[in-house]
């Protein structure tokens, strides 16, 4: 008998194509309905109801309920962190969808990773932050907050004493599908994220993961994170 973790078993539970695709509605950081990724996943309601059954078994997804509905999230940080790397390894390997649509160069340039900056001015924003020393890989791969990182931050407004009672990592690397290269997850990749949201920069599009930077926003934010994203 085999010993460890069982990864088929995760494999199984993620790959489902619908099970899939409900997934990847909840990198949007919304907590959703049965009935509404049920829609998502182009699925009745019963199938939805059993797909829930067994990513909530699992482990995959959360629920919790409020009123008369059932609301699902994914389950922790991690599993947004595999479901970005799947992606990634998705979009390198040609197993795209076959169908694009007018979002897709939108959401390469910005989009929220569950509560967090992704996409072309996301990783912009997590290299620019290493360059200026504020931002630190130490040996191990842990992403740390330099001191002046950390002046950094609370001068743009964030609460580092109120982030640093979350449980959660202040700072995670999170590997990002589209550039294949690496955006800021974590307390303080969120709260940068939502900082710039209340500044109105930049706004969240309905349905959709896309996060949407007016010309002034765009300004504003490579001002703060110096250069543009090469073509």
């Amino acid at each position: 008998m085999k010993e460890g973790p069982d990864i088929a078993r995760v494999a199984a539970l993620i790959g489902d194509p619908a099970r899939a695709n409900m997934l990847t509605a909840l990198m949007a950081g919304r907590a959703l309905t049965a009935t509404e990724l049920a829609q998502e996943a182009g699925v009745t309601a019963q199938t939805a109801s059993s797909h829930l059954a067994k990513l909530l078994d699992g482990g995959i997804v959360e629920a919790r309920k409020q009123g008369r509905h059932r609301y699902f999230t994914l389950g922790n940080a991690d599993i947004v962190e595999l479901l970005e790397t799947l992606m990634g390894i998705a979009q390198r390997t040609g197993h795209n969808r076959v169908r694009t649509g007018p979002k897709d160069p939108a959401l390469r340039k910005a989009r929220i990773c569950y509560d967090h900056l992704a996409g072309e001015m996301g990783v912009a924003l997590f290299e620019n932050l290493q360059q200026r020393q504020l931002l630190v890989c130490d040996q191990t791969g842990d992403v740390k907050l330099t001191d002046d990182g950390a002046g950094f931050v609370t001068g743009f407004g964030l609460d580092l004493a109120q982030m640093r009672q979350l449980r959660r990592p202040l700072c995670r690397e999170c590997l990002d599908w589209s550039m294949r290269r690496s955006h800021l997850a974590g307390a303080v990749g969120a709260a940068l994220l939502q900082r710039m949201l209340d500044l109105g920069w930049a706004r969240r599009l309905h349905d959709s993961r896309v996060v949407d930077f007016t010309p002034a926003g765009e300004r504003a934010f490579y001002d703060l994170f110096s250069s543009r994203p090469s073509n």
